[in-house]
């Protein structure tokens, strides 16, 4: 009887508890059909940049399976291409080929070796071929781990130095507010687009780690508002106090008691800046900054479907876009669910 009374207060304690910030959220995220929706569509791309990145997808994106330039299977082979994909006939016997034997024997050689027969070149692909012949499913799903790696790390770069600065800025105060936010100022006083092409500038380097770096260091600038503001708001909260009154190090204070308060903001913010981001991708890949020769990601496939586009091979365009439209207008859509489900003012 005593155990059934203990467990019955127990259970009456646990009704009375009021659920944590997260909880909240995440029952206000469930209860929003677009927000989900845009979250399962999230999710889907995610797991396809580890399947590209693990190579159990698109792993062979760089194979010529097909002629220059295949057009989708819907609209059917090019008369003009087809021919293209068809093996080459053999020679009639009784003409003379003065590089016969030299072939003969570099096809014995090669066959020896291992190498295999090069197939023969398909004249349609599902969703078409670039100018190499490269299935552009496949190079749209590679071209997707770049791109989304570049903004994921890029945006963790960028929150990061963001709730440093602000941390530092909003908790101390004095000199140190102000040497921060000048070189604020300084930083939004330019506009984005022509920061980042300085920056690239600078660094004169073309990659992954340089895109991120490039953008990582100038997104910092709207966590940095945010968090310092919130660090103003807290640090003069009852719960700081107390862990002053302890004897709590001013950096556990900010970190291991007023962090974990504001990270809802570093959260949401990040979720905004990896659509941003993705952007800023394309368009420095498409201008020339981006990904170096022998890297694929939407901005080069972008960049090389302007030329494609006037020769009215318009697939790999439609591709890579339709792919970065569907998932920014996703991750944009789940990032204000998250920003309205984390706003402690809504009920």
């Amino acid at each position: 009887m005593t155990g059934r009374t203990m467990q019955a207060g127990a259970a009456a304690l646990k009704a009375q508890t009021s659920p944590g910030l997260w909880t909240l959220a995440w029952r206000r995220l469930r209860a929003d059909r677009v927000a989900m929706a845009s979250l399962a569509v999230v999710l889907l791309f995610l797991l396809s940049v580890v399947l590209s990145a693990t190579g159990l997808v698109a792993a062979d994106w760089e194979d010529e399976v097909a002629v220059n330039y295949a057009p989708p299977t819907f609209i059917g082979p090019d008369p003009a291409l087809s021919a293209l994909a068809q093996p080459q006939r053999p020679a009639p016997p009784n003409a003379f080929d003065p590089l016969a034997a030299d072939i003969a024997v570099l096809k014995a050689q090669l066959a020896r070796e291992g190498h295999a027969v090069q197939k023969p070149k398909r004249a349609t692909l599902p969703f078409g071929a670039d100018k190499w012949g490269h299935d552009v499913i496949k190079k749209t799903i590679k071209g997707g781990q770049t791109s989304i790696v570049v903004g994921l790390v890029a945006a963790f770069v960028a929150v990061a130095l963001g709730t440093l600065f602000g941390a530092l800025s909003g908790f101390y105060g004095g000199l140190v507010d102000d040497a921060f936010n000048w070189f604020y100022s300084v930083f939004t006083s330019i506009p984005s687009i022509l920061m980042i092409l300085a920056v690239a500038a600078v660094l004169q380097t073309r990659g992954v780690a340089s895109i991120v770096l490039i953008l990582g260091l100038t997104g910092w600038t709207g966590p940095y508002r945010l968090i310092r503001a919130e660090y103003i708001k807290h640090k003069a909260r009852e719960y700081v106090m107390a862990a002053d009154a302890i004897g709590a190090s001013n950096w556990r204070k900010m970190f291991s008691h007023i962090l974990p308060n504001v990270s809802h903001v570093a959260l949401v913010q990040m979720s905004i800046l990896v659509v941003g981001f993705i952007k800023a991708e394309v368009i420095l890949s498409f201008l020339g900054f981006g990904v170096p020769v022998g890297t694929v990601s939407w901005g080069s496939m972008l960049n090389e479907a302007q030329n494609e586009l006037i020769l009215g091979k318009w697939w790999q365009l439609t591709a890579a876009a339709s792919a970065m439209a569907l998932l920014v207008t996703a991750f944009s859509l789940f990032a204000d669910a998250l920003r309205d489900a984390l706003d402690p003012k809504l009920k």
